[in-house]
């Protein structure tokens, strides 16, 4: 069976969040509880808020198995990280599974109902996770660090599916 389109944009997630977990274990306490203004929160509670928001949004598709972090106190870093990783593999077969993109998922809690395909939900999954990385990246810059290249384009190198090849000019006539 073929891979999923949307494989090496999971697998660019989880990748991209460990990239930024190894960088963070060298912070101080200090710097990971520091606020940084015009971003979630701290260092520390962005990584927590994206594994939290990471495992949950696989909660729609899985009932076993999943590393739940909750964001109602403080996990450590290389727990977080572990979290993280074993979610990764849960996702992978998700997408194995190739899921009905138009399937619909309700959601209900105290606020309310919401109700979202999976191509949605899927999509949200990915986009949140680049949107809190962008903002710990901008807190690492702060403190003079410089951030990891988590591009997908260094995904793609790193892991060997994008290369780079010479091509030989052609002469002129």
């Amino acid at each position: 069976m073929p891979r999923h389109p949307f494989d090496d944009a999971f697998r660019h997630n989880t990748w991209a969040t460990i990239e930024l977990f190894d960088v963070c274990a060298t912070l101080t306490p200090e710097q990971l509880a520091a606020p940084t203004p015009g971003t979630f929160g701290s260092i520390h509670e962005t990584l927590q808020h994206i594994v939290s928001s990471d495992s949950w949004y696989l909660t729609f598709f899985r009932d076993e198995g999943v590393v739940r972090i909750h964001e109602d106190r403080p996990i450590e870093l290389r727990d977080l990280r572990v979290a993280m990783t074993s979610n990764d593999a849960l996702w992978a077969g998700v997408l194995d599974e190739w899921p009905d993109a138009d399937r619909e998922i309700e959601d209900v809690d105290g606020n309310g109902r919401y109700v979202s395909p999976v191509g949605i939900r899927l999509a949200q999954a990915v986009h949140h996770g680049t949107d809190h990385r962008s903002q710990v990246c901008t807190a690492l810059t702060l403190f003079g660090i410089e951030p990891p290249d988590i591009s997908v384009w260094r995904y793609g190198m790193v892991t060997g599916r994008d290369r780079e090849e010479t091509v030989e000019p052609v002469a002129q006539a």
